[in-house]
């Protein structure tokens, strides 16, 4: 349990993640000045079949040396699951994303196979974290209470929309306003909920409209206000506006280092009030993250 939390405490700072095609050294080259706390080099659905073995071995050398760079793999019960992590940990990446995972068991089992690499190549053992897109295949949605636990890797849960559109057969995932349908709705806030339960971030899926930079910056800052640590990009103009709507307000800030300070006085109180509201650790927890992330904007 202090691992989870370890964990959490570690990827709370992280509010943007940049997916990046493996196989197009151009973007490699760009991604790292663009500014996002986090990268991941993708190998699955970016990168074309004919193109995968070239984006292993970029990938590989592009992670040796780095920190904060992630791997999305291909599904883990492909063979081309096997190749990528082969690939790949030898460089030592901070973590996996891990697609299409039906339930926690996927995590648990890609967590042996990294426990296995790392040994091999001398990496420091479960210093390789684990990120799931958990709402990828319909039946996840109904196991994210299995992640509970599962693996001290788990840093966290993101969530995607297109993979399950494309599954249950539906045209669109959003409506004529440009609003998550229900199904879609559900699954974010079941990701949410299910990290919320894991004591890990949760992160917000991608914002596919990269032209619509209001849009993202609506969108990115009802993420935070609904809960999630972070959100993942898919263009570096995506960036600048997800790190900025992750960052507290003056006012929050100033909020925040009052309920901290009361519970420091008070240590052994439950419940305290302040300003005429009862506060208690709940209110800690989320005075502490808010914290956390304006210390990180400014490094």
């Amino acid at each position: 349990m202090q691992t989870l939390r370890a964990n959490v405490a570690k990827t709370l700072m992280t509010r943007s993640f940049l997916f990046v095609p493996a196989d197009n050294e151009r973007k490699l080259q760009k991604a790292g000045s663009v500014g996002a706390d986090a990268l991941i080099l993708d190998l699955e659905d970016s990168v074309a079949a004919d193109a995968k073995v070239a984006a292993r071995e970029l990938a590989r050398e592009y992670l040796k040396g780095k920190d904060d760079v992630w791997v999305r793999i291909n599904p883990l019960d492909t063979d081309d699951a096997e190749a990528d992590l082969a690939s790949v940990m030898p460089s030592a990446p901070t973590g996996i994303i891990l697609p299409k995972p039906r339930s926690a068991a996927v995590a648990v089992e890609l967590d042996r196979i990294l426990s296995d690499l790392e040994a091999s190549h001398g990496i420091d053992a479960g210093s390789t974290r684990i990120l799931p897109l958990c709402t990828e295949h319909p039946e996840a949605l109904f196991t994210l209470n299995s992640y509970v636990g599962a693996t001290s890797r788990l840093a966290g849960l993101s969530w995607g929309a297109e993979d399950l559109s494309a599954a249950v057969g539906a045209t669109t995932n959003r409506d004529a306003n440009g609003a998550w349908l229900p199904t879609y709705e559900m699954a974010r806030s079941l990701c949410l909920l299910g990290a919320a339960a894991s004591e890990v971030a949760a992160f917000d899926t991608v914002f596919t409209d990269f032209k619509d930079l209001q849009g993202l910056r609506r969108y990115a800052s009802n993420a935070r206000r609904d809960g999630f640590a972070g959100m993942l990009a898919i263009h570096p103009a995506q960036v600048e506006i997800i790190n900025a709507a992750f960052i507290p307000t003056a006012e929050e800030l100033e909020h925040a280092v009052r309920i901290v300070e009361l519970f420091e006085a008070n240590p052994g109180a439950g419940a305290i009030g302040m300003d005429g509201k009862m506060l208690d650790r709940p209110h800690l927890v989320q005075a502490k993250r808010l914290l956390g992330l304006a210390r990180h904007s400014k490094t």
